[in-house]
């Protein structure tokens, strides 16, 4: 089934620019495509060069840091309505986390080089924009500070809590202001 949802619906749809005006919202969709990753696909490497930013529509997404002698732990999820990506806005354009899709996921796909370019060239959607990725980003590193509360709590197993645990978060963290 071809849907005939273009880039620019999908950005009206989601909740980090969808009250955006329309003609930002025009400039954003000249930057972007509509992705799909199957389930079990590592989308993002921790360290790793980033140079997109991903608005998901559906889907989830775990969330993970690299721990020496642990490997890639789970910290949260994102999925509809998140932002992955949002490191490759900054210098020195790396990931600062990985992302791993546990559900099929859909989203636009904005080339982090365009969407610096246009907040350069417009202050004003510039700042607003950079605002809303801030706000996400403190939500992120709120959640992140969480798990790794639930780290230094021993488990039954005595290793600390797992993906499972990670699912049990994923309503607060996804609900949070």
């Amino acid at each position: 089934m071809v849907s005939d949802i273009t880039v620019f619906d999908r950005l009206a749809l989601h909740p980090l620019v969808a009250d955006m005006p329309g003609f930002w919202l025009r400039r954003l969709a000249a930057l972007g495509t509509a992705v799909t990753w199957p389930a079990a696909t590592r989308l993002i490497r921790e360290g790793a060069p980033l140079d997109k930013v991903w608005l998901p529509w559906t889907g989830v997404v775990l969330i993970d840091m690299y721990v020496p002698g642990r490997g890639d732990v789970p910290i949260t999820v994102t999925g509809a309505d998140g932002v992955l990506g949002w490191s490759g806005l900054i210098p020195p354009y790396r990931s600062t986390v990985g992302a791993f899709v546990v559900e099929e996921c859909r989203a636009v796909e904005l080339r982090a080089g365009g969407l610096r370019n246009l907040i350069a060239e417009d202050p004003a959607i510039g700042a607003e924009f950079t605002g809303r990725l801030l706000s996400i980003a403190t939500n992120q590193l709120h959640a992140a500070q969480r798990r790794i509360a639930d780290f230094r709590r021993p488990s039954a197993a005595g290793r600390g809590p797992g993906i499972g645990s990670v699912a049990a978060h994923r309503t607060a963290d996804l609900e949070e202001p």
